[in-house]
């Protein structure tokens, strides 16, 4: 079974109960999990397996929990060819950058090499208010293709 290391950016709370919810999931899988609330650069160079989970913040920025990791992968552009990953992204569809964090994240996550698993979500808290739920239904497609990389 996998390790996934799962790293959450969240300005109110949404995206580190979505990441626990998960994670408990996973666990009753089989899998190991390291959540991580305020994750460094160490933490995404060390894990096999990475699960993202962000809301977008302000105009379509990282939550501040997560923002310093995401910049510094992007100035010190560390190659994560042997990580793979999948992205929950947490937001607001009223905002014209909805979920805008999530897309940057699975973007630069591909630039940086990684092997993305499964497509991203994009929770739309307007659409669903208890976004666990949603990513419950999510994980249910994506927990069966790490079954496939390891």
């Amino acid at each position: 079974m996998a390790t996934i290391t799962i790293i959450t950016g969240s300005t109110l709370g949404g995206a580190e109960y979505v990441g626990d919810h998960l994670s408990d999931l996973l666990q009753a899988k089989g899998h190991q999990t390291h959540v991580i609330n305020e994750g460094i650069i160490d933490d995404v160079l060390s894990a096999s397996t990475l699960l993202v989970i962000t809301s977008t913040h302000g105009a379509g920025d990282f939550p501040d929990s997560i923002a310093p990791l995401m910049e510094q992968l992007l100035a010190e552009r560390p190659m994560l060819r042997d990580v793979h990953y999948g992205v929950v992204g947490i937001g607001d569809s009223s905002y014209d950058t909805f979920c805008e964090a999530g897309m940057k994240a699975d973007a630069l996550l591909q630039d940086l090499g990684a092997i993305k698993i499964g497509e991203r979500i994009d929770i739309d808290i307007q659409a669903h208010p208890v976004p666990e739920d949603e990513a419950e239904r999510w994980l249910a497609d994506w927990e069966p293709l790490l079954h496939t990389i390891n």
